[in-house]
């Protein structure tokens, strides 16, 4: 952050619109901190996943997984733009963040219950906190910010009403008045209008969030759920260990499951984001929603991984799964990739990451896991490392090629 802290300068300071263009903005060490709170909300979610497609159940799974993913992917979304356009760091601004975390902390301890058995009580409970954190603060940033009162009231009557629309959706579902495709219907819908709000909010105005500051905090996150895909492979050679011991195959597919973390992580911050949002501001939207696909698939490449590295602890595997499992890896890597560039190569003419590279590449991974008959489980995700590494050293060595300047 540039300057010295708001803080700093005394427990209170009026909020306004910080510049867009405020010089060397870096994220927070509230930011920071506000992040580990989906640590561990992500990592029960990748570890649900991971049980349910070791157990055969991932037909039942995907949906809890995409829906809860959601809550905490939204959650973090709309604390990071506002923090982006209005943070002052003071003593309110501060408590009323501890607010928000703390509701994310209850929507994580939510998540086997959601996840398990449809009860999204502590999910909705800890959206609730979160969100009376979130309208609090667009509504002081309404009172304190003259330019900005019509778009924050905007913001925070949205939120307001979608989360009544959520409440409602709850007590329907305790009641046992909402079948289950219909809380599918009501959830696909409060989300849509969730993501309506934002865009009805700011034809008054639009809010003065930073872009390179916004690209270093979806980088964060991505590092985040990354750390969790680590965190879940890891936990996966820790049962093989105790349960098996070290082998070949568990060597071989930890060298693989790293190499291709490693390989992601590189591939995403290879585009300049930051440069890009900033000539297109007005494309900010489709960047940052697509960014839910780009996330959901980093998370569950994480349970992907870890069912891989523990697949043989069950003794001799049938086909079809390691066939389902083959493709638990490779569906999230090819949405990953394939996404990493649609969303730039409208921002950026002659992207970094090429059609001609990425599109065979995606379309490789896709088809490595039919031969799962021939190469194995461990052949599947070391096939899929080195196709992901071919295009992160294809992309560095191109021409014209320069790294983002941080």
């Amino acid at each position: 952050m540039s300057e010295i802290s708001p803080a700093r300068r005394g427990p209170r300071v009026r909020m306004r619109a910080r510049a867009a263009d405020e010089p060397h903005r870096r994220a927070s060490q509230l930011e920071l901190l506000f992040d580990l709170t989906f640590v561990v909300a992500v990592a029960s979610l990748t570890a649900q996943l991971a049980h349910g497609i070791a157990e055969n159940h991932l037909a039942e799974s995907v949906l809890p997984f995409l829906q809860v993913f959601f809550a905490i992917w939204w959650a973090w979304m709309n604390f990071t733009w506002f923090a982006s356009a209005f943070d002052t760091d003071d003593a309110l601004y501060r408590l009323l963040t501890m607010v928000q975390m703390g509701g994310v902390l209850l929507l994580g301890a939510g998540v086997p219950a959601a996840f398990n058995d449809g009860d999204y009580l502590a999910v909705t409970l800890g959206f609730i906190v979160m969100r009376v954190g979130l309208i609090a603060q667009w509504l002081r940033a309404a009172i304190e910010d003259p330019a900005s009162r019509r778009t924050a009231l905007r913001y925070a009557v949205g939120f307001a009403v979608l989360q009544l629309g959520w409440v409602l959706r709850l007590v329907l579902q305790q009641a046992g008045l909402l079948p289950g495709q219909l809380q599918l219907v009501a959830f696909v819908m409060l989300a849509i209008l969730e993501l309506t709000v934002p865009l009805w909010a700011e034809r008054t105005g639009h809010s003065s969030w930073h872009p390179h500051h916004i690209a270093e905090r979806y980088g964060l996150f991505a590092i985040i759920l990354l750390g969790e895909s680590v965190l879940a492979a890891s936990n996966g050679v820790a049962t093989a260990l105790t349960t098996g011991g070290v082998s070949a195959y568990l060597i071989a597919v930890s060298a693989a499951s790293l190499a291709l973390l490693f390989s992601l992580w590189w591939l995403y911050f290879l585009p300049p984001a930051g440069e890009a949002l900033s000539a297109n501001r007005e494309k900010s939207y489709q960047w940052g929603y697509w960014h839910y696909a780009i996330f959901a698939a980093l998370a569950a490449l994480g349970a992907g991984l870890e069912v891989a590295i523990t697949l043989p602890l069950t003794g001799p595997q049938p086909l079809a799964q390691a066939f389902i499992t083959g493709y638990c890896v490779a569906i999230p890597t090819a949405v990953f990739m394939g996404l990493l560039w649609a969303i730039h190569s409208p921002l950026t003419a002659g992207s970094v990451i090429r059609p001609s590279v990425i599109l065979p590449a995606v379309a490789t991974v896709l088809a490595i896991p039919a031969s799962v008959s021939a190469i194995g489980v461990v052949g599947v995700v070391g096939g899929i490392a080195v196709v992901c590494a071919l295009v992160v050293a294809v992309t560095v060595l191109q021409p014209g090629h320069k790294r983002e300047a941080s």
